[in-house]
């Protein structure tokens, strides 16, 4: 009965029913957006990050992350490996050989990182296909080498040309060899894009003299946003004097502090948007009661409990914010879908640069994350319900022949 007559009352009034659904909608519709475009940039920061960078979780030698030479690699034990794959959570690992070369071709030299990879394991969880421009992804046993597209740029080569890399390995081996050219492949983060190559990993570790051994196990969640728990369980698991286990947050502390001071400037822009929907939606209550006072004196003077007087109220707010979230968050979905396939691209100016410069990829996808409509739906909500409590203040405390008078 109660909210049958609150669904009533807020169309006596479609006028001003339908200012306030609006305000509520649009405010919505905004947030919504805006909020989607951040967390959609952060979204690819980490993609470009978790990639061919770091992974989330990576598993290495003790002081090899502080130091980053082949001297704190580890060797390739199948005891660790499966100790890490019977840990609850982990849905598989990615072992890496990672070492640096001075790659030479004609006149031009350039210092570059080389990756030694398992391709096949590279392509099923990072996608490490999908930017390839032009050749072939190698064999597991291929003898070739994979340019990021800036090198390749760098260095003019194209597939089939040749590639000399010449540097130290293992224990001060000398690492020199000659490769042509199996493909080239785009990276995400554009930093990584002009300097990284890719060998086998069994190519990477012949190079180095570093027969069966790798500078990290990265491993695979088997739920992404569970990486935290995950990092303390491998921990506790496995021998913290001999291996060190981080996750990509440890691992790049510089990119969760950019995420936070963004994230709070863009939080700052929600309250103030909030406090523009408080407003709005405090007027409409404000009058609705100032106009309503004689109707709510009538009704308590004939025996209306002012509890179910109040409740009715409080519904007829909710109804009016519930029919404005549907609409915001109708309104907002194909623009967010939209822009989640078709990205901004922020390429060729001022913001894209500042982007390129920090190594991440110049576009902004918006987040098709559901809890981001969940989470500013109800915040819209409670604060219509709470601002509703003005009116029942004024209910509770209300005397009949006073209203009736006025």
């Amino acid at each position: 009965m109660i909210l049958k007559l609150a669904w009533r009352n807020i169309w006596r009034n479609k006028r001003r029913s339908l200012i306030t659904a609006a305000s509520v909608l649009f405010a919505l519709f905004f947030a919504l957006i805006m909020r989607s475009m951040q967390l959609g940039a952060y979204e690819n920061m980490i993609r470009n990050v978790v990639g061919v960078s770091t992974g989330y979780i990576q598993v290495h030698a003790k002081d090899f992350w502080d130091e980053k030479t082949l001297e704190y690699s580890m060797e390739r034990n199948p005891s660790l490996e499966q100790k890490i794959l019977s840990t609850e959570g982990v849905a598989d690992v990615v072992p890496r050989l990672e070492s640096f070369s001075l790659a030479s071709t004609g006149n031009a030299t350039k210092a570059a990182a080389i990756l030694g990879i398992d391709p096949q394991k590279e392509t099923e969880y990072f996608d490490f296909d999908n930017g390839l421009q032009e050749g072939e992804i190698f064999a597991e046993n291929g003898k070739g080498i994979l340019l990021s597209e800036g090198l390749a740029e760098y260095f003019k080569l194209k597939t089939n040309d040749t590639l000399v890399l010449i540097g130290q390995g293992y224990h001060g081996v000398s690492a020199n060899g000659k490769y042509h050219v199996n493909g080239v492949v785009k990276l995400r983060s554009p930093e990584l894009n002009k300097r990284l190559a890719f060998l086998t990993l069994k190519e990477a570790q012949f190079l180095y003299g570093a027969d069966n051994r790798i500078t990290s196990f990265v491993v695979i969640p088997e739920r992404e946003n569970d990486f935290p728990e995950l990092t303390e369980s491998l921990r506790t698991g496995l021998d913290t004097a001999a291996y060190e286990v981080m996750n990509w947050r440890e691992m790049m502390p510089e990119l969760v502090q950019a995420i936070q001071a963004d994230s709070a400037g863009g939080l700052v822009m929600l309250f103030i948007l909030y406090l523009v929907i408080s407003f709005g939606i405090f007027g409409t209550i404000l009058m609705m009661t100032s106009e309503r006072q004689y109707e709510y004196g009538i009704l308590t003077a004939i025996g209306m409990k002012r509890g179910k007087l109040a409740l009715t109220v409080v519904m007829e707010t909710f109804f009016l914010s519930l029919l404005g979230v549907i609409g915001g968050g109708l309104l907002a979905l194909p623009l967010v879908l939209y822009y989640h396939y078709n990205p901004i691209n922020l390429g060729g100016g001022e913001m894209g640069d500042a982007y390129e410069e920090y190594g991440f990829e110049p576009i902004i996808p918006a987040s098709i994350d559901p809890s981001i409509i969940f989470t500013h739906s109800t915040i819209v909500l409670f604060i219509s319900v709470l601002l509703s409590f003005y009116a029942v203040w004024k209910i509770y405390y209300l005397q009949p022949v006073k209203a009736m008078r006025s």
